[in-house]
């Protein structure tokens, strides 16, 4: 399982950087635009669902509940200063997917038996791609949690973020994670397309 997140910081337009990460063959994008205003990721969305609906990718927004019902995207990621995943459950209704960050046990204790759909458990690297970065996990980190999510059947998909490279992939699924969100890695590769294969190339027994 492969998810893209989009960055800003990148000289590549948003809308290039989904068009490429879906001919590379990720089917899971979150559109993360955190300083921009809902119009601008409106006409992101309008150009690009087309693609996502014809490719059968899977597209969510960071943060913006009321904007991701209006648009009529998959779900949203909401981090720890976001709208409660409760609300937001209440927003989108039971069809949409929650994802919430993780960084410690206590947070993902705290959600355990609310209505989300995945972790998003970071970060395991520095990443410049977020501003407010809560302590780095490593892979002892992201290995610890996963071992306690088992150990108090806590069955909700996790998936690793922040600062993921090629060589990292194998090493978090061995630790316990069930796939990858990746953004830097892929925008700053001077290959989109050909990145995107790279990593999906490592993630065959869980592919979406």
């Amino acid at each position: 399982m492969l998810q893209y997140i989009t960055n800003t910081d990148c000289n590549t337009p948003v809308t290039e950087q989904i068009f490429g990460v879906i001919e590379g063959g990720c089917r899971w994008v979150q559109i993360r635009m955190k300083d921009a205003s809902d119009e601008e990721i409106k006409m992101v969305v309008d150009a690009v669902k087309p693609r996502c609906i014809e490719k059968d990718v899977f597209l969510i927004l960071n943060d913006r509940v009321e904007l991701a019902k209006e648009l009529n995207v998959g779900g949203v990621h909401l981090g720890k200063e976001d709208m409660p995943c409760s609300k937001a459950r209440m927003i989108l209704g039971p069809g949409a997917v929650i994802g919430v960050t993780a960084n410690t046990f206590s947070d993902i204790l705290a959600v355990s038996n609310l209505d989300i759909d995945y972790y998003g458990i970071g970060p395991y690297a520095h990443t410049e791609t977020k501003k407010k970065l809560s302590p780095v996990l490593g892979i002892d980190g992201v290995r610890n949690l996963c071992y306690e999510m088992a150990e108090n059947d806590i069955n909700i998909a996790h998936v690793a973020v922040g600062g993921i490279t090629l060589e990292d992939v194998l090493p978090l699924i061995e630790a316990g994670v069930n796939g990858v969100a990746v953004s830097g890695a892929i925008a700053f590769s001077g290959n989109i397309v050909e990145e995107t294969k790279k990593f999906m190339s490592l993630l065959p027994h869980i592919q979406q």
